[in-house]
This record gives structure tokens, sequence and C-alpha cells, in this order.
């Protein structure tokens, strides 16, 4: 796909689009005077959908990606066995004894949902940046053969992202569910007016009454970004890091139409990085797990820790 008839500002763009379905406004199209539910033709059509606008690619390789790992685990399980293990037996029954320790190690409370969440984080993020790794052409040339020969599409028009950790929309989403437990559990075990009073007693505290009153706007500014930053640094953390890799892969992607001496180094260099990278995918999943336990232990604690 690389410089067959795109220019490379146009190959970048279109690889960074994603394939959108939403509401097209009235006047969007030529003869078009209503507005219709449609794929979006171009970055800027995914940009008039607005937010309710679908990314059908990110949504949908999530889904597959959690499938694979239900499915590769629930088959260890259906089939475990105590005699000679099978590699991928060996290979489950590492990650979670993996989990397992980082769970134990860190997050001291009995609570059975932290240990399945961690394992599903690590998994599933692991398995979405590993998309990065595979040919960045591939797969969208695929789907740009799926919808001109079946689909009537014509070429320039076929978007396909497949890393959904490239979106923000899937990384702020997971982010923000973890953000959702961790309030439902701070609640839960501090009480609604711990939590309150967590927001509103520290860092800075006064046995005089008064000041202690005065402290209590600068208390709650502080106190509330500290709470906010974290489903946005958790979120941003891991989209910024595999966008960074995703762009890098393009990039040299476009060294090989350039000419043969380019072609030849960029083969060498996207070497490098694909090894590289496995160890940025991987550090990544691990540190969206960690940061999730890590939380999770601080709305579990209730003794004074300011």
């Amino acid at each position: 796909m690389a410089g067959e008839t795109l220019t490379a500002p146009e190959y970048i763009e279109h690889h960074l689009t994603n394939l959108t379905f939403g509401q097209l406004p009235a006047g969007s199209r030529p003869g078009q005077d209503q507005a219709i539910w449609t794929m979006a033709h171009s970055g800027a059509e995914a940009q008039q959908m607005g937010f309710m606008a679908i990314h059908v690619d990110m949504i949908g390789w999530s889904i597959v990606l959690g499938l694979v790992f239900f499915v590769m685990f629930r088959k260890v399980a259906k089939t475990m066995t105590s005699g000679v293990p099978s590699g991928l037996q060996n290979f489950v029954e590492m990650v979670v004894d993996f989990v397992q320790d980082n769970v134990k190690s860190m997050f001291p409370y009995k609570n059975p949902l932290v240990a399945p969440m961690a394992l599903t984080i690590l998994v599933w993020v692991f398995l979405m940046n590993f998309m990065d790794l595979i040919a960045v052409d591939l797969l969208p040339w695929i789907a740009q053969l799926v919808g001109v020969h079946l689909l009537g599409v014509e070429a320039h028009n076929v978007f396909f992202k497949v890393v959904p950790s490239t979106d923000p929309n899937i990384t702020l989403g997971m982010a923000v569910d973890v953000f959702l437990l961790i309030l439902f559990f701070s609640i839960r075990e501090k009480g609604l007016g711990g939590f309150i009073g967590e927001l509103t007693m520290h860092p800075f505290s006064s046995k005089n009454k008064v000041l202690q009153v005065l402290f209590i706007p600068v208390n709650f500014v502080l106190e509330f970004v500290n709470l906010i930053a974290k489903p946005v640094s958790l979120g941003l953390r891991l989209f910024g890091n595999m966008y960074a890799g995703e762009m890098i892969f393009i990039l040299i992607a476009l060294m090989y139409s350039t000419n043969p001496v380019l072609g030849i180094f960029g083969g060498g260099l996207q070497v490098v990085w694909g090894l590289f990278h496995i160890l940025i995918i991987s550090l990544q999943a691990f540190i969206f797990m960690v940061l999730t336990i890590v939380y999770m232990a601080q709305s579990f604690e209730t003794s004074e820790s300011h």
C-alpha cells in the first residue's frame, strides 16, 4: 500500500484514520439533503460525525482479542492435567502465577475481583499491543480488498486500524472502568463520609478548627486533581506509547517505496524496532496492570496514611 497511489502525507493520514460509523450531517456530501448514518469516507467526515461516532475497527479488534484471551484460557482450564502439561498449559500457569504474585505483594486485602481483573488487563492489553507487530500494511490491504471486491467501496475510502491501544477511546475507556471501581470500593470501604474526608482533610490539617475549615477547599482541589489524574494518566500513558510505536512503523514502511537503498535500510530498521517494541508492548501491559492493582489497594486503605 505504501507509495502505490498515495503521497507520503496521504499514506500516513490514511493509516491513522479509523473505520468510523456515525451520523453524517446534511450537506456533507454532494447531493446529500439530510443527515445519514454511514461509514466515513475521510478523516474530515469522521470528525463531522462527532462524539457519537463509532470506531468499528477498534471495537471489533478489541472484541476479537478479548475472545482470543477467553477461549485460550478456558481451553486450558477445561483440559488442565496434573500429569505432563502441554506447552500452552505451562504458559497459562506461568502467567497466572505471575499475576497472583504481583497481587499478593501489592494488594494486602481480600477481594475476589482484583486478581482476575489484573489477569484480564495484562493479557488483553498485551494482545492489543501485539497487533502493532503485524506488518503495517497487511491487514489494511486485506480490508481494502474486501471493501473493493465484495462491498464495492473505493479503495481510498477503506480505512482500517488494527491496534486498539493506539485509540484513546479504548485506553481511556478501560481507565475509566478502573476509576469507577476505585470510587466504588473507596466509598464501600471508607464510607461516604470517610471518602469525602479523604478529599477535604488532607494533605493540610490543623487542630485549629477555623484553620481546618480554611484548608478544606485547598485540600479538595489538590486531592481531586490527584484523583482525576489516575484514570487520565493510566489511559494516556498506554495510548501515547503505543501511538508513537505505530507512527514509527508507518514511517519505516514509507522507506520501502523511496529507493532500494532506503528500502534495505528500512527492512533492517524494522527488524530492530520490532524486537525493541516487544519489550515496549509487554512493559505497557505490565504497567497498566500494576497501576490498577496499586490504585485498588489505595481504595481499600482505611487507616491514616497522610
